[in-house]
């Protein structure tokens, strides 16, 4: 069982990576393809919309086909993708495959988490977690690192061919460790509407948060109208899944279950609270502290060393006392991380600072892994697929509305004072204060997690 899920940890690692390393190279990919910066953050925007819009289409994907040969597919067709974004040979090519690349990374991803709830059992589904969201840590910790080295020492296109080399030595450990996954449920009908309404509504609402992040602003013309129409598809989601009666590819009365329901508020505010900085901190030592950007890479290493450091241990509370207190801890101990950010200036010790986000890191596993875990708490083999499509759904929204707020407050509070270095500490203040408000609310939905009474 744990073999299984280091190999499945280990393709997953090459779409974490990716998806960091590459925002290092934009400087270097508009010079090189001799394009606007515009076109360029296609390349990125796209990769996140088809990443969304692949959720939903996985979900029917896992009911229908054997599940290892899906995620063992999906993470070859990444480094052969990978292969010919590295090779490019114009900007219309390359977001193209990048667009390519971003689908294959939502199956990646979408089927990675249900495969492992069906493998470990309600038992050890927090330690099998634990192994199995590693690489979501190390795409932040080392991709703007390793990024930043290879487009610094060699070219932007070896951060696209690294993944090649990965999948070469994933790709045998996953055929032999991996056990094979009968489909969830055979009879499922492909749900072609739910399917395209999903994605189209994903894919919006994505689409106009990122806008809402670019004009620092929620008032503006192109995210207001992805806002409505996503808004409206939502509407015609829940009037067709009613028709349907729950015989769809979200069925929605999987929110009728508590702790679903619980878990998808936490895990929505959750990613609101924990990306929002993470965009914002490598902003204030590039700003404030005039690091370059791979010194504000490396700044933000502790916090990763702190995410490391109490991941094995989450995982075996998870599945010997329940969620419940894991996060309510871990919520605390992000806020003694997360509070003294409101008050660092650009002459703060940087040593105090590493303290504070090695603090701020040893409590995200412990909520973020205890609320996906017990999103699948007490759900029947069949619901798997869908309930992982829910939760993958509700991530992607939270990490790009997180974004997005965070950095509206920021700009809010910079533009509404003079734009001297006194005045922008203050617009950062304010958004790491957004953020711990967040935290402070995920106090809510973790009071109907799972306890378990004996240990």
């Amino acid at each position: 069982m744990l073999a299984a899920a280091w190999a499945i940890a280990l393709g997953a690692i090459a779409p974490m990576l990716d998806s960091t390393m590459v925002n290092i190279a934009i400087d270097k990919l508009t010079r090189d393809f001799n394009t606007t910066l515009d076109t360029i953050q296609w390349s990125i925007t796209g990769y996140v919309l088809a990443l969304a819009m692949a959720v939903p289409v996985s979900g029917w994907i896992m009911n229908k086909y054997n599940g290892k040969k899906i995620f063992v597919g999906a993470v070859f067709a990444f480094g052969i993708i990978s292969f010919f974004v590295g090779i490019s040979w114009g900007v219309a090519a390359f977001i193209f495959f990048r667009l390519l690349q971003g689908f294959s990374a939502g199956i990646i991803t979408a089927l990675m988490s249900t495969l492992l709830v069906k493998t470990a059992g309600p038992e050890n589904v927090g330690k099998v977690m634990a192994i199995v969201s590693t690489p979501m840590i190390f795409g932040p910790i080392l991709g703007p690192v390793i990024g930043g080295f290879i487009v610094q020492g060699a070219s932007w296109r070896w951060i696209f061919f690294i993944n090649v080399f990965i999948v070469l030595i994933a790709a045998p450990l996953m055929m032999k460790t991996i056990p094979d996954f009968e489909p969830f449920n055979k009879d499922s009908k492909l749900d072609v509407f739910g399917i395209i309404d999903l994605s189209l509504m994903s894919a919006v609402l994505i689409y106009g948060i990122t806008k809402a992040a670019d004009h620092a602003s929620f008032n503006n013309s192109e995210t207001m109208l992805c806002l409505g129409i996503g808004l409206v598809l939502a509407v015609i989601y829940l009037l067709y899944n009613r028709i349907r009666k729950n015989q769809t590819v979200l069925p929605l009365n999987l929110f009728a279950h508590k702790r679903f329901l619980a878990s998808s508020v936490g895990l929505f505010l959750a990613n609101i609270a924990i990306m929002g900085p993470m965009l914002i901190l490598p902003l204030f030592f590039q700003n404030c502290r005039h690091f370059t950007a791979i010194e504000a890479a490396l700044a933000l290493i502790p916090q990763g060393i702190g995410m490391l450091v109490t991941r094995p241990i989450i995982g075996k509370m998870i599945d010997q006392i329940g969620a419940k207190y894991v996060v309510i801890v871990s919520l605390v101990l992000s806020l003694i991380g997360s509070i003294p950010l409101t008050f660092i200036t650009d002459k703060t010790s940087m040593v105090w600072i590493s303290i504070i986000l090695f603090i701020r890191g040893t409590s995200f596993g412990g909520i973020m892994l205890p609320l996906t875990s017990d999103a699948y708490t007490g759900l029947d083999s069949e619901q798997l697929p869908e309930a992982g499509v829910g939760i993958n759904m509700i991530e992607n929204l939270g990490s790009s509305f997180g974004t997005a707020v965070i950095a509206t407050v920021v700009a809010a509070v910079i533009q509404g004072l003079d734009p001297t270095v006194a005045n922008g500490l203050r617009g950062y203040h304010a958004g790491f204060l957004a953020s711990a408000i967040v935290l402070a609310g995920i106090f809510i939905p973790s009071l109907f997690l799972t306890h378990k009474k004996k240990a």
